[in-house]
């Protein structure tokens, strides 16, 4: 009997790979094995063997899709399919209702809604039958005083992945929501955030990214299969 070939390590393109829940994830996935493209602005922290790293700003849906074709290219020549699409990348911009910015909106749509729709629609392509999509939301999603304008961009995530879930189901292809609540990373300090300031949750701390990133590796995995079109809340008690 001939041995069985090896199989390839499964492949993930993953935005946010610069810091926080985004890098999190990335290095549970590296730990486990898997290729990691990383899409950022700004470089990884570390570097790995496993981890291609492309520099895109993510607000620039022309560049995103251009950045979506090279890699589309490479994973035809090089890498195999893509097994787990990930979106993690975001930010923040707080103000009441009465003093809201139209730019700080439309930045936070096109980083969180339309990047996620460029990535999902010029992967699918090399999305493999069995794959996976995961973005990153917000228990904010539900909504908040002072961040109405995130609130609108994180909860429209829902609504967009429970429509992709249905489409791919046939394909087995499953897609959902991560929605942390007050995660500990640098996000917490952006200075567009100042005038809603992170609460600690009823647990007395603060969700850790890679608690996030545990629950992303899970429905990557090969038990997460079953779940899709699903907003899941990881908020230490908040939403209570």
């Amino acid at each position: 009997m001939s041995a069985e070939a090896p199989q390839p390590p499964r492949h993930a393109v993953l935005t946010g790979v610069s810091s926080g829940i985004g890098w999190a994830i990335a290095q549970a996935l590296l730990a486990q094995g898997w290729q990691v493209t990383g899409l950022s602005r700004s470089a990884p922290p570390a570097s790995h063997p496993q981890l291609r790293w492309r520099s895109v700003n993510l607000d620039d849906c022309a560049q995103l899709g251009t950045v979506c074709a090279e890699v589309g290219a490479e994973v035809d020549t090089d890498l195999g399919a893509i097994d787990g699409l990930v979106h993690a990348a975001g930010f923040m911009r707080t103000a009441p209702l009465g003093s809201l910015s139209v730019d700080d909106a439309t930045a936070m749509w096109r980083v969180h809604v339309l990047a996620a729709q460029v990535l999902a629609d010029g992967l699918l392509p090399q999305l493999r039958d069995g794959g996976r999509i995961v973005l990153v939301g917000s228990r904010v999603a539900q909504g908040a005083a002072g961040r109405s304008a995130y609130a609108a961009t994180k909860s429209a995530l829902l609504g967009m992945v429970r429509s992709w879930a249905a489409e791919l189901a046939p394909r087995g292809i499953t897609a959902n929501v991560i929605a942390p609540g007050a995660t500990d990373t640098p996000f917490l300090n952006q200075p567009g955030r100042s005038s809603s300031p992170p609460r600690v949750p009823p647990i007395g701390r603060l969700v850790q990214a890679e608690e996030v990133a545990g629950l992303a590796a899970f429905l990557l995995g090969p038990w997460g299969g079953a779940i899709t079109g699903q907003q899941i809340v990881m908020c230490g008690g908040a939403s209570l």
